[in-house]
């Protein structure tokens, strides 16, 4: 019976120092995004749309491009490259393609990404995308966030030029 009782308090001792051992799982980035976006305006100084240009780490570039067949090695066109732009603008649909926007402090939501296409240049992938609006936009505040809540993807603006406004009026 003594064995009993030392075999099941040190089996609790066990099991109370693993659950208190254990910690949360913490989230890390498995993509890196070097971003930048353009502000594109109407000629009556209306917001429609958001245009971007997500420049993706060389890790994932190479193992986005396995399988690809190519003309030339090593250097991919614009049309071989279609279906790998398609298969990533869809993917994004379901993560709100990580652009949240507020005009006013209301909520805007945007319509399907139109005018994509990936380029590869100096061993990476870049995904260009334009995202209009449903509908166009007049706000005096217009807050425009881009990012993955999950931290799966790190997203981060490119030192230079990192936000552009595009014809915006006089």
């Amino acid at each position: 019976m003594k064995n009993a009782l030392l075999w099941l308090f040190g089996l609790l001792l066990l099991v109370g120092g693993i659950a208190l051992g254990a910690t949360a799982a913490q989230a890390h980035p498995h993509v890196w995004i070097t971003a930048t976006s353009e502000l594109i305006y109407a000629s009556d100084g209306s917001i429609t749309g958001v245009r971007h240009a997500w420049t993706f780490d060389d890790m994932f570039s190479t193992y986005a491009l396995q399988g690809i067949e190519t003309k030339t090695k090593g250097v991919y066109s614009r049309e071989e490259l279609s279906s790998l732009a398609q298969t990533n603008v869809e993917s994004l649909k379901e993560f709100g393609f990580f652009t949240f926007a507020r005009a006013d402090g209301k909520k805007e939501k945007f319509q399907e990404p139109v005018d994509y296409f990936l380029e590869y240049r100096d061993d990476t992938l870049t995904l260009h995308f334009m995202l209009p609006l449903k509908t166009p936009v007049k706000p005096k505040l217009l807050a425009l966030e881009i990012f993955d809540p999950s931290y799966f993807i790190d997203f981060k603006f490119a030192d230079k030029d990192p936000v552009r406004l595009v014809g915006v009026p006089g």
